[in-house]
C-alpha cells in the first residue's frame, strides 16, 4: 500500500506559478514511479507528467511542456509539480499517482491521492 497526500493547490492569476507537492508513505519511495494527472471541469482525468524512480526519466503531456516541471526528492518521499506561466485551461483538480511500473496510462496506476484544486483566474 502507498498513501499519497497532495498539497500546494490554490488560486493564482494567469501567468502565475504554483508548486504542488505529493508526500508518499507506505512503500520504499525510490521503488515507485510518480505521476500527476488532472481533471478539468466537465472532462475526464488526464495525464500531465510522470517521473521515474531515480528521477532521471520524465514525460509530459504536450500542453504543459516548457511550463511544468516534475521532480522528486527520494530522501523526503515527496514528488513535486512546478507549474509556471499558468493558463485558465490549467484549472483542474490535480492528483498524484504512484505505481511501480505504470507510466502515462491512468488505469495502470494503483495508488492515488485525494486531489488538490488549482484555479487560474484571468
Amino acid at each position: 500500500q502507498v498513501q499519497l497526500v497532495e498539497s500546494g493547490g490554490g488560486l493564482v492569476q494567469v501567468g502565475g506559478s504554483l508548486r504542488l507537492s505529493c508526500a508518499a508513505a507506505g512503500r520504499p519511495f525510490s521503488a515507485i514511479n510518480m505521476a500527476w494527472f488532472r481533471q478539468r471541469p466537465g472532462k475526464e482525468r488526464e495525464f500531465v507528467a510522470v517521473i521515474g524512480q531515480s528521477g532521471a526519466s520524465t514525460a509530459y503531456v504536450d500542453s504543459v511542456k516548457g511550463r511544468f516541471t516534475i521532480s522528486r526528492d527520494n530522501a523526503r518521499n515527496t514528488a513535486y509539480l512546478q507549474m509556471s506561466n499558468l493558463k485558465p485551461e490549467d484549472t483542474a483538480v490535480y492528483y498524484c499517482a504512484a505505481d511501480q511500473i505504470a507510466w502515462r496510462i491512468l488505469h495502470d496506476y494503483s495508488y492515488w491521492g485525494q486531489g488538490t484544486q488549482v484555479t487560474v483566474s484571468s
